[in-house]
């Protein structure tokens, strides 16, 4: 075990998934607000042409107010429906409200990886560790709200594991 393992395994889950950074619910949010207001622009436009002035405020209100139902209860919900396990030759992630999903990637099968960030995520340091695998359905598989230096720190344990097994 690694020390900077130590904080991520006293805040595991009861399952034994290590859960995002607490920042990536701020993310969450902030992308379902962008969403929103884009969606709420777009239903606004077509409210004012299609509708006309009396029923076209009706259209990006209900927008904003499923939004909002988006970014307070949902977003803490999807957070809390994702976690990680990094074990000896695997990475386990699971994530999904309705359909539950729990993807079990074996380090040998990896062909490479990348740690992406965005600009939302690099206001709050978070990256997003993507691991690639061989064949077409789900060959990326992504792991976001790490903070940026574990993102690498995984990223290069798991590197070299595959050169280790290549070997």
């Amino acid at each position: 075990m690694q020390p900077d393992d130590l904080e991520d395994e006293t805040s595991a889950s009861p399952g034994g998934m290590t859960p995002l950074h607490p920042d990536q619910l701020q993310v969450m949010r902030i992308r379902a607000a962008i969403a929103t207001l884009v969606l709420a622009a777009a239903a606004a436009v077509a409210g004012w042409t299609l509708l006309g002035d009396g029923l076209a405020a009706a259209a990006p209100v209900a927008v904003l107010l499923l939004g909002a139902f988006a970014a307070i209860v949902l977003a803490p919900r999807r957070y809390r429906a994702w976690g990680y396990a990094e074990g000896e030759d695997e990475l386990a992630i699971s994530r999904g409200l309705w359909v539950r999903r729990r993807t079990v990637v074996p380090f040998g099968r990896v062909q490479h990886i990348d740690v992406a960030q965005g600009p939302i995520e690099r206001r709050f340091g978070l990256a997003t560790l993507i691991l690639h695998t061989a064949g077409t359905r789900g060959a990326a598989v992504p792991l976001p709200g790490l903070k940026q230096d574990r993102a690498e720190k995984m990223r290069d344990r798991i590197r070299a594991k595959i050169r280790q097994d290549l070997v």
